[in-house]
């Protein structure tokens, strides 16, 4: 057991049995005395009689108090208000309001919306005989058995029939929305559990998804995670909700325009609804300085939003050394996630308090004072107050730990930047950080494979995808064909952590009032506790940047080797981006290594400046 913890002893205190004022006056004279260069004359008598009065307050009296679960302790860092941080270790206060209130979802604006101008039967029947219809025009004989209504689009279950292959029907998608007057449609061949396929149709009117009806609904309200993100309503108009905690990571992509903002909304209303600031810490980063400057404020986040490129990079840094530090606390603590951790937490409050209430026999025993050594080997945390000496210290359990969330707006702005640091640290902290409680959402609207890379894509098993423009984005994002068919306006395919399968949602709307009505609701509760170590990141200039690039002499040394300067040859060679390669030629240019870009784009390779500033011939 650390010594720092070590307040609970075989079940024990040692308690300090009380002693007159006439003994602490003469202690504290003779303590004085043995603290000055002169101490004054104390006779043999004097001073034996002050060692037994010593000698008998320095001997505890064990006293028994209730017994309390077993549960081995483990050391952790106290967050407290004016507690000063090391550069070692960073504090992370969470303390809040005890009266902290949730916001109620009726706060929202934005009611739920009915069905505007609904198909009849009549018009159900007739479109799934005109389906029906023109795939038998392409000899492909089958029925629709079943026709399911839904608040975006409408699905014809058609089971084809015998010897009749998926591939045709799938293969005639244009032509089906040609013969259905639709803008495009979605083919699901076949149904998981049932011998029919699929045809999603658009409906001549959409409705609305309001956020307020879906965090309303009984699948938001019942589930115990403070992740719960409101997603949406399914095909058919039932809720859709999903867990965070269990994705662990989510990856959303989307043309312009599609609802990949109104959804991040949705998501960050979603946690504000379902958990306090001491819960889940948010790490906002929005380099387009549009989509999240209404969040600067609210007590969940840990800094405020990081709008900055490059101070993006590091603030993923600070992420990665706090999920090492987690990992160090829950190793001491015989935990393997952060719910055990927490849980474990909770366990040691409930004793601590027990073992702070005293029982009748430890109130009528006086107390003792304790020496130096022996409060040092106690650990001491916090010392009771009085007037009579340094008493026995208060023990102060830890405190649980918040999930966080790392939420990127634009992915693209960042690997431009810094596209090897960023995917390095992106790619460590999915492979790593769900058992320490830290979750990514990253989103970009530019779904290129220079975005979206191998390494992260295989760390981001769930995925959302938004109307895209052609089935090369689509295929990039979700490794399958669908996204182009989308209608946009919040329509998405959802690919669930280990299913494997596309959902199609229509996600929650949410309008500009209503998130500034949660956010005030939210600030009004209390004020935010910024992490001191990510207020205080500062950017390096770029100048400053390129001379310490740690590659930049081999990139000289390459160009002047090989009589060409290129910044896709430093990138080949060096492995490292496009943009960090092109500054280092243009680096190479102010020092006279290479001279300008002729018509072509080609650069001659001049030599390079000596001590004097005279240029050397290659």
């Amino acid at each position: 057991m650390p010594e720092h913890w070590a307040t609970l002893r075989e079940g024990v205190f040692a308690v300090m049995p009380e002693r007159s004022i006439e003994v602490d006056k003469e202690i504290g004279n003779r303590r004085l005395r043995a603290r000055s260069s002169k101490p004054a004359a104390v006779t043999r008598g004097e001073e034996s009689a002050i060692d037994e009065i010593e000698e008998l307050e320095l001997t505890p009296t064990p006293t028994q108090i209730p017994p309390g679960p077993i549960i081995q302790p483990f050391p952790v860092a106290i967050p407290t208000w004016d507690a000063q941080t090391t550069e070692s270790e960073v504090v992370m206060p969470t303390a809040e309001p005890k009266n902290y209130q949730l916001p109620d979802p009726e706060i929202l604006l934005s009611d739920p919306s009915g069905p505007m101008d609904r198909m009849s039967d009549e018009e159900f029947k007739a479109q799934s005989e005109i389906l029906s219809r023109a795939l038998l025009s392409f000899g492909i004989e089958g029925i629709v058995t079943e026709v399911r209504p839904g608040p975006v689009i409408t699905m014809y279950e058609f089971e084809p029939g015998p010897g009749t292959k998926v591939a045709r029907i799938v293969n005639l998608a244009d032509d089906l929305a040609l013969a259905l007057k639709a803008t495009s449609i979605r083919i699901v061949a076949p149904i998981p559990g049932k011998s029919v396929v699929g045809i999603e149709v658009p409906n001549r009117s959409r409705e609305t998804v309001s956020l307020k009806e879906v965090v309303m609904s009984e699948a938001f309200r019942r589930a115990r995670s403070r992740l719960t993100l409101a997603l949406g309503k399914d095909i058919f108009g039932a809720p859709s909700t999903a867990d965070l905690k269990t994705m662990p990571h989510l990856l959303v992509a989307g043309a312009t325009g599609a609802g990949k903002s109104v959804s991040l909304n949705t998501m960050l209303l979603s946690i504000l609804f379902s958990a306090k600031p001491s819960e889940v810490k948010l790490l906002l980063i929005d380099p387009k300085m549009l989509e999240f400057q209404s969040y600067e404020g609210i007590p969940h986040l840990l800094r405020p939003v990081i709008t900055d490129p490059k101070s993006a990079a590091r603030g993923l840094g600070w992420v990665v050394a706090e999920m090492e530090r987690r990992y160090k606390l829950l190793a001491e603590a015989g935990v393997r996630n952060i719910d055990a951790y927490n849980r474990k937490v909770a366990g040691l409050h409930e004793v601590f308090a027990e073992s702070n209430e005293p029982s009748v026999e430890q109130t009528e025993l006086s107390m003792k004072f304790l020496s130096e050594e022996e409060r040092l080997s106690a650990g001491e945390t916090s010392i009771a107050e009085g007037e009579r000496g340094c008493m026995q210290p208060k023990p102060t359990p830890p405190e649980p730990l918040p999930f966080i969330v790392v939420m990127i707006d634009e992915l693209a702005d960042l690997m431009m930047v810094a596209p090897k640091d960023v995917e390095d640290k992106i790619a460590r902290l999915a492979q790593m950080a769900r058992a320490s409680g830290i979750h990514l959402v990253l989103a970009t609207q530019r779904p290129s494979v220079d975005v979206l890379t191998g390494l992260i894509k295989a760390n981001f098993p769930a995925r959302i995808a938004f109307q895209v423009s052609s089935k090369t984005d689509s295929r990039t994002i979700l490794d399958a064909n669908g996204a182009e068919a989308l209608l946009g306006r919040g329509d998405m395919l959802y690919l669930a952590s280990g299913t494997g399968r596309l959902a199609r949602l229509h996600g929650s709307f949410v309008s500009d009032d209503d998130v500034r009505s949660v956010v005030e609701f939210v600030k009004k509760q209390a004020l935010p506790i910024y992490n001191q170590e990510l207020q205080s990141l500062k950017l390096e200039e770029a100048a400053e940047e390129e001379a310490k690039d740690e590659v930049y002499e081999q990139a000289k040394e390459l160009v002047l080797s090989t009589g060409q300067a290129s910044a896709s040859l430093i990138q080949r060679r060096l492995r490292v981006g496009y943009p960090r390669a092109a500054r280092m030629i243009e680096q190479m240019e102010s020092e006279g290594i290479v001279g300008a870009a002729g018509r072509d784009g080609r650069r001659e390779v001049l030599g390079r400046r000596g001590p004097v500033g005279a240029a050397e011939e290659v």
